[in-house]
């Protein structure tokens, strides 16, 4: 099966409105002499405050798609300091990022509120990239597998299968994140292998085959090429590597 790679650059609580436009500027310049038809789909994620900046900068680039960085499935109310689905859709975002670890351990959301989440923005005809990953003890103590396979079920509960295939997946070992460690490229594209017998499991090896699953976890210029060689990465999920131009850039030519 055929799946367009995606070049995710998530850019967590960075960059000011400059720093967003220059940052923006700069992938813009780098991708000019790429051929448009082999790129990966590209997001970027920035911060709400810089939503607006991003969004009027790719706007005469169709290979640059918004993502927000995270929502609240309700659709209006007392939950000061979040945002909304409505909101988002002022802007031209089309995917949502959800249940990334950091939201996941800082904030301690469950399972459960993430898949009302991935609902409500599927309700909304946007694509939520839906997060999911192990810890350095859970890997340790052997159910890596276990624990992804509990957090992509309830993820996806309640969630048809023509629905399911309106989502990306993103496996982010948290051991591996901002860490400078990274699961190996082998092992990464097992793990990604085990979420999509999963999927198989609550729909068919059909939808399976078609929901793109990104690697998430310190991905570097020097790492993508190999990442990207691996049947079952359909791309990256990337934090820091996001906010540079140059590395961003040499990131969507690795997954060409």
């Amino acid at each position: 099966m055929s799946r367009k790679p995606i070049i995710a650059g998530n850019w967590k609580m960075n960059n000011t409105k400059s720093e967003a436009k220059a940052l923006v500027e700069g992938i813009l310049e780098g991708i000019k002499p790429l051929d448009k038809s082999k790129m990966p789909d590209v997001i970027l994620a920035p911060t709400y405050t810089a939503l607006w900046q991003v969004q009027d900068l790719i706007k005469d680039e169709p290979s640059i798609a918004l993502g927000a960085q995270n929502v609240n499935p309700n659709k209006k109310g007392a939950y000061t300091g979040e945002i909304s689905i409505d909101m988002l859709n002022d802007f031209s975002v089309k995917y949502i990022i959800i249940g990334h670890s950091e939201r996941r351990q800082l904030f301690h959301e469950s399972d459960e509120f993430i898949n009302e989440k991935a609902r409500a923005i599927i309700a909304s005809n946007l694509i939520p990239i839906i997060c999911c990953g192990e810890t350095l003890e859970q890997r340790e103590a052997g159910i890596t597998d276990v624990h992804l396979a509990s957090q992509i079920t309830k993820a996806y509960n309640g969630i048809s299968k023509d629905d399911a295939l309106k989502t990306v997946v993103a496996y982010e070992p948290i051991w591996a994140i901002g860490t400078g460690k990274t699961c190996d490229a082998q092992e990464a594209n097992r793990t990604i292998g085990e979420i999509r017998k999963v999927l198989t499991k609550l729909y068919d090896e059909d939808a399976a085959s078609k929901i793109r699953i990104l690697y998430g976890g310190s991905v570097k210029p020097s790492t993508i090429v190999e990442q990207m060689a691996q049947e079952e990465i359909d791309g990256g999920l990337i934090g820091g590597a996001s906010l540079e131009a140059q590395s961003f850039v040499e990131l969507i030519k690795g997954a060409m």
